[in-house]
């Protein structure tokens, strides 16, 4: 067998095996679809399943909008996320460039701090994060369900890395002409570590889109409620009805897909040269 044949070889196993564990992460995004194009005549769990609709509808889809305020809930969730991603990309990037780029005394500690808080489960600190958020009277707010995502360690380690890696002539050069710490911040090392703050903002879009717990504790206000809150609301609206569950499902997915699609490519390891180019 010479190499060539056995590189060919190789590659299509290799394929082979990326396809069976896509189909698998797909799987349950692919019946949640099927069972929401399913007519109210068909057997959900019927045995063997069936996969294609035999009378696909979109009915459920209209059922859900029209039932339910799904329109306030896209854009409580959008507004919420969107402000989430500004925020959280502000302030991990203003406490990463010190650590990153700035010699001061404890830093190493400080760092090592942040990194330690990435081991405590979010459930130890909800109760007294809730009854700061109460004291501070942003329950029933939306500054309240983005409270705790403002800032998060490792946001700050993502980015802290990158600029880590930045080459210093930049940072020189911009010294010498002048440029404060801010300017050097904000002009220099922000458009160099274009990637990686891409790629938090999509996590932490994500994150933030289809969190359930914490705004279903600080919200008591339904007309505040992200699209999660609304899914739920389904399953007492029309009594379990799957179909209408699933439709509502994929309404809240198709923003966050269509956004994964859209910059993907930019979910990358930092590349210190892209400061540089041009």
């Amino acid at each position: 067998m010479t190499q060539s044949t056995r590189s060919l070889r190789d590659s299509l196993v290799l394929y082979l095996l990326l396809s069976i564990i896509a189909l698998m992460m797909l799987f349950p995004l692919l019946w949640l679809l099927s069972t929401a194009l399913k007519s109210p005549q068909e057997n959900l769990f019927q045995i063997p399943p069936q996969w294609i609709p035999q009378h696909p509808t979109l009915e459920n889809f209209v059922t859900v909008w029209t039932s339910q305020p799904f329109g306030r809930y896209l854009f409580n969730s959008s507004f919420v996320a969107v402000c989430t991603v500004v925020c959280n990309l502000l302030f991990c990037s203003l406490a990463a460039y010190p650590l990153a780029r700035l010699e001061f005394r404890g830093r190493g500690v400080i760092f090592a701090g942040i990194l330690a808080t990435l081991a405590i489960p979010f459930q130890i600190i909800m109760v007294p994060l809730y009854v700061l958020t109460v004291q501070l009277r942003l329950n029933n707010t939306y500054l309240g369900i983005m409270f705790p995502y403002l800032a998060g360690a490792f946001g700050i380690f993502l980015l802290r890395q990158a600029f880590a890696a930045v080459p210093k002539e930049l940072e020189e050069a911009a010294r010498m002409d002048g440029c404060s710490e801010l300017g050097i911040w904000g002009r220099i090392m922000l458009p160099a570590i274009r990637p990686a703050l891409v790629t938090l903002a999509i996590f932490t879009f994500i994150g933030s889109w289809s969190d359930f717990l914490w705004p279903l504790i600080v919200l008591d206000r339904p007309e505040l409620y992200t699209l999660p809150l609304g899914v739920a609301q389904l399953s007492g609206a029309f009594s379990l009805d799957w179909r209408l569950i699933s439709a509502g499902a994929i309404l809240s997915i198709v923003p966050v897909l269509v956004l994964f699609v859209l910059v993907q490519r930019y979910i990358i390891s930092t590349n210190a040269s892209s400061g540089i180019k041009g």
